[in-house]
């Protein structure tokens, strides 16, 4: 595989030849296919099973035009009355735990346009070559689909709501993002999307995007690294990690141990429980979303969004997804009813055929959350110890560039440009 980037100084350590990745998700599948490119022997490990926390019953939109970083100045419009609200879109309930309230002041620190610019920056390298990575697994016999969003509509009950995200747009471009739109009526939307219902009065149509069912996305990937000769081991948490002298030793919960020559942590919301004792300070907080499908006359031909009541809608076979929420908890508390409830009364009004009382599939995952919205990506305090995660919301869109330049920098030493601005020890 080509070199994606401009290297720097090499370290003078050698290539790793076992690799063990922790986390069987997007990101941490990703990297292992992508060091097995390289060469490497991966060992992928998780306490669960493949694509078992945020990257099954997500929305699956592979959309790096407006893979935007989460705080943002929108955030702080709710208000402290709204985010403390069960059914608000975005909930924060009181909590006094350190590491949450740490998390909660400097995420609204970042909410502002001058921290969201820079951060926009940062993204856009990585955004420029995540399609193109998606396109690198296909090639190399990863037996699943990516579609082409014929259309992705962004629908509004007015033109004043749809502004917020025209001028998003805007300062996307500004930022070097290249996105092309289309600006709808209400009506037009319809003849596009059928299932818009006629609350729907303006909408944007975004153009070269994609979309994926992420469960039968990530099982692919998975079934390619061991098609390859990696070894995927589930069921099995990992306690700690140990940087020795001649590698790093990897334990788990039955006390089992094997070294390797290096170790990536993919762990998503709960990254920092490993990464921690590496020199890794920023807090991972679970931003859990919900899901859940249902039947709908008129299934669309692209990805729906929803983003004043922030409800995402995909396709995914013959139903139609619908997700929702950003609520800061726990990352194993239990599905809350109450949110699915909130979503389904946001999507009511704005979708018209959509079966939403009978619905299959309700879900709850934890996408891992950081106070800046940039991900943590590279080495630790130790050059055997890499991390991988914190994408927030697009740990979906952006897994496989992630793993396609963490793999060059494991095994050549050198940090490619673009992950610069995602250094975990920032």
């Amino acid at each position: 595989m080509a070199a994606a980037t401009t290297p720097s100084v090499p370290s003078a350590h050698p290539a790793p030849e076992r690799v063990a990745v922790v986390g069987a998700g997007m990101v941490g599948l990703a990297t292992a296919w992508f060091l097995q490119e390289r060469g490497v022997e991966v060992t992928v490990i998780d306490r669960e099973g493949v694509a078992a926390g945020a990257s099954w019953g997500n929305a699956g939109w592979l959309t790096p035009g407006i893979a935007t970083p989460l705080p943002e100045p929108a955030v702080l419009k709710y208000g402290l009355r709204a985010v403390l609200s069960p059914t608000s879109p975005v909930y924060v309930p009181p909590s006094a735990n350190p590491d949450f309230l740490r998390f909660v002041t400097g995420f609204t620190r970042h909410s502002t346009m001058t921290a969201w610019k820079k951060a926009m920056g940062a993204l856009v390298p990585v955004n420029d070559l995540s399609l193109a990575s998606f396109d690198l697994l296909k090639d190399g016999g990863v037996d699943a689909e990516t579609y082409e969003a014929k259309s992705f509509t962004a629908a509004y009950r007015t033109a004043e709501e749809r502004q917020t995200l025209l001028e998003e747009i805007e300062h996307i471009h500004a930022s070097g993002g290249d996105i092309t739109f289309d600006v709808l009526s209400g009506d037009e939307a319809r003849a596009v999307e059928p299932a818009l219902s006629e609350n729907i009065g303006a909408a944007i149509v975004l153009h070269g995007q994609r979309f994926i069912n992420p469960g039968a996305f990530v099982a692919a990937l998975a079934d390619s690294v061991t098609a390859r000769g990696g070894k995927i081991v589930t069921g099995s948490a990992v306690t700690s990690i140990t940087d020795t002298a001649t590698g790093v030793v990897v334990t788990n919960d039955f006390g089992q141990a094997e070294q390797y020559d290096a170790v990536v942590v993919a762990t998503g919301a709960w990254l920092g429980k490993l990464a921690k004792e590496f020199g890794v300070k920023r807090v991972v907080q679970a931003g859990r979303g919900y899901s859940f499908s249902v039947e709908v006359e008129d299934l669309p031909n692209g990805p729906v969004y929803f983003p004043a009541a922030r409800v995402a809608c995909t396709p995914v076979g013959d139903r139609l997804r619908v997700a929702g929420m950003m609520e800061f908890r726990k990352p194993e508390a239990a599905l809350d009813q109450r949110r699915i409830g909130a979503i389904v009364e946001s999507a009511r009004p704005l979708l018209k055929g959509a079966d939403l009382d009978h619905r299959q599939d309700e879900w709850v995952g934890s996408r891992p959350c950081t106070i800046d919205g940039l991900p943590l990506i590279g080495a630790t305090r130790s050059s055997k110890v890499f991390v991988a995660g914190g994408h927030g919301m697009w740990g979906i869109t952006l897994g496989p560039v992630t793993g396609r330049l963490l793999a060059e920098q494991i095994v050549t030493g050198s940090t490619p440009d673009e992950l610069r601005p995602f250094n975990p020890l920032r």
